[in-house]
């Protein structure tokens, strides 16, 4: 309890007053948000181009919060996407619903040219987040190659399982060490085993604000903006995969502000192409597909182009059944001669349940 006020865990999109939960509560850094008054969820997406201005539509589809009439915001960091504005982004499928504020590419002005050439810019620009987004306490960010096959507000609920020194959520890059790239190849610490995929990464940005991390450079603790540099200027002639690996070396010395969640949340080609070896998946099913290495646009993993093609050919307001799910299984069934492909089940098998899940609160009102 805070002041009077009770916090649900259950129900994460509960918005506290400014004057409620100060430093000391628990639940302070997983329920308050810097948002304007009214909105409710707290995501971030960022996309390449306005040909796939689509997928956000697709993150939302069995969104319960915009289903229940809450708003949720969404911030996207991509100079291309200003010519969207009152376009695409205005066509959800949950009018008034949806909030959405777009940003420059933002880097330090003395380091601007340097932080741009390491790996991609958007994805370089998310170290930087809570140092420009100074009044967001929470912020879910996610690769362009991401789509959700169940409603995106449940990944929020692993800020409520935050203990008082974690940070930031992330997966890990590899569930089978013998195929692990960080643990084979790399040329820095990384966390774990086999390293983290940064691709969807969950952020609670007050507290990594407020964070001392622990270093290689100095037995000084740093904090989050006086640390990036020094590592990059350190290790910038090491690193392969840009951001993602500062991360990887920022909690390799830091292993206690890190929550891992399982596989089957950042499910990406290497937990099936050599066999199947993400376990959570074999059992609920995909919640998050992710797909790097291009694999939505060629011919290499057919399994996941078949459920990029039919989210990307899908018309809202149709019937989930007949023209999604009916449609892909029969896709998916001719990429069984792939590994990913005999163990095509575990890709529809989350996005039935979210679509007999959202049938029944449209029945319910």
């Amino acid at each position: 309890r805070c002041k009077n006020l009770s916090v649900s865990f259950w129900n994460s999109y509960w918005m506290l007053p400014s004057d409620v939960c100060g430093m000391n509560c628990f639940w302070e850094a997983a329920f308050r948000t810097g948002f304007p008054s009214g909105s409710g969820g707290r995501c971030i997406c960022r996309e390449r181009s306005s040909t796939e201005a689509w997928l956000l539509k697709r993150r939302l589809w069995f969104s319960v919060v915009c289903m229940q009439g809450s708003q949720m915001q969404l911030i996207i960091t991509k100079e291309c996407l200003f010519s969207l504005k009152g376009s695409a982004l205005d066509e959800f499928p949950y009018e008034g619903k949806v909030n959405y504020t777009l940003y420059p590419i933002t880097f330090p002005t003395e380091s601007a040219a340097e932080w741009k050439k390491l790996f991609k810019p958007c994805a370089s620009q998310r170290l930087f987040l809570p140092l420009i987004l100074k009044n967001v306490d929470s912020l879910l960010y996610v690769d362009t190659d991401i789509l959700f096959l169940r409603p995106v507000d449940d990944i929020w609920s692993f800020l409520g399982k935050f203990n008082s020194t974690q940070i930031a959520a992330m997966a890990p890059e590899h569930e089978e060490p013998r195929i692990g790239w960080y643990n084979r190849f790399a040329r820095h610490p990384y966390y774990g085993l086999t390293g983290i995929n940064s691709g969807v990464m969950l952020m609670n940005m007050t507290r990594i604000r407020r964070k001392y991390f622990k270093n290689d450079m100095t037995p000084v603790r740093l904090r989050w903006g006086e640390i990036l540099m020094p590592l990059l200027k350190k290790y910038k002639l090491n690193i392969t995969w840009g951001d993602q690996d500062l991360l990887n070396i920022m909690f390799f010395h830091n292993p206690e502000s890190l929550y891992v969640f399982p596989c089957q949340w950042n499910y990406r080609p290497d937990h099936c192409i050599y066999g199947s070896n993400c376990k959570a998946a074999e059992e609920e099913g995909i919640f998050i597909l992710h797909g790097n290495r291009g694999v939505y646009h060629d011919d290499k993993q057919p399994t996941f182009r078949a459920v990029y093609e039919a989210i990307k050919n899908y018309s809202f307001g149709d019937d989930l059944v007949h023209s999604l799910l009916q449609p892909l299984e029969l896709e998916l069934q001719k990429t069984t001669h792939t590994y990913c492909g005999r163990v095509y089940k575990v890709f529809i098998k989350q996005l039935t349940k979210s679509i007999r899940d959202l049938y029944a609160r449209r029945s319910k009102g």
